[in-house]
């Protein structure tokens, strides 16, 4: 039996939260959105995007928004939180 000791680090969250906001941003401006038309595509208000993308705070996001913003820029949900990537 593999035992795994859970591990919490406030910083390393805050940056994951950081980084799938930059990632809304870059998926974005790769699809020439803006955010207002990023709001209305995915019924999401212009000030919960602004907030989602902006890196000051991180602003956390439901799966639900993620969902619906992932179907607004054509891509899937895992490209939002994979930030392993970058």
């Amino acid at each position: 039996m593999v035992l795994y000791m859970s591990y919490y680090n406030e910083k390393e969250y805050d940056m994951f939260i950081i980084k799938i906001g930059l990632r809304v941003g870059y998926y974005r401006r790769l699809a020439n959105m803006t955010q207002q038309q990023l709001s209305e595509y995915s019924g999401m208000s212009l000030n919960f995007i602004s907030q989602l993308e902006g890196p000051s705070a991180p602003y956390v996001p439901s799966l639900k928004s993620l969902y619906k913003i992932s179907k607004a820029l054509g891509v899937s949900v895992s490209k939002l939180t994979d930030t392993e990537e970058d």
